[in-house]
């Protein structure tokens, strides 16, 4: 299994990422659930599966705007975040009363994935788990996965701004052909450009987008 290039060990291990997740989750109220959760989402509808029978685990779901659209679709969801905030604001929303959802609360290094889901969904969450525990992670998503199951979401690449945290996990484009060799990729971009987050924070992202199913 591919490392995470993380091996900056001068200076910039004193960095430290900070995040204020409740001014986050403020900022993104609202928006639409991410692109490539729609692109994976097309992709079991054209192939004509009842959504009711399946299942996706939202890893990182946050306030859960990728949660709701699954539900809305009929999906049952497993959404886990390490942030018993992000969970409490997810259950708050009256979009998911009544809906095949359960919730768990846990970090990427202790995360426990069921033994058989239809799709993955990491909408900009993997880069934040821990770089020595992102190969163990990565190997649970796999697992997890049924054979036609979908990955979607994000991975840093390795001129991504935010790569001088130690904290933070990024992979560069041969390590991402690497992870993806159990998949056959459907969807797949490798966007870079200066930009601002959420919080209206300058940024350099390189990010890679994908859609992949597995084999």
């Amino acid at each position: 299994m591919v490392k995470s290039t993380n091996e900056q060990t001068d200076s910039t291990d004193s960095k430290v990422f900070d995040r204020d997740w409740v001014a986050y989750y403020n900022a993104v109220e609202g928006r639409p659930p991410r692109d490539t959760l729609l692109a994976a989402l097309e992709r079991f509808e054209a192939e004509g599966s009842e959504a009711i029978s399946r299942l996706a685990v939202d890893l990182g779901c946050g306030d859960g705007r990728d949660t709701v659209e699954l539900l809305k679709r009929g999906w049952r969801v497993l959404g886990i975040d390490g942030s018993p905030e992000a969970i409490a604001r997810l259950l708050s929303r009256p979009e998911v009363m009544g809906k095949p959802l359960e919730t768990q609360v846990n970090r990427f290094e202790t995360v426990v994935l069921p033994p058989a889901a239809d799709l993955i969904n990491a909408s900009f969450s993997l880069p934040f788990c821990p770089p020595q525990d992102f190969p163990s992670l990565w190997q649970k998503i796999v697992n997890c996965l049924v054979p036609g199951g979908r990955f979607c979401g994000q991975i840093f690449g390795d001129r991504d701004s935010w790569v001088i945290y130690p904290s933070i996990n990024y992979h560069t484009r041969e390590q991402v052909d690497v992870l993806l060799q159990p998949f056959e990729v459907e969807a797949f971009e490798e966007e870079e450009h200066p930009g601002k987050t959420a919080l209206g924070e300058d940024k350099h992202w390189h990010i890679f987008q994908i859609v992949a199913r597995k084999r």
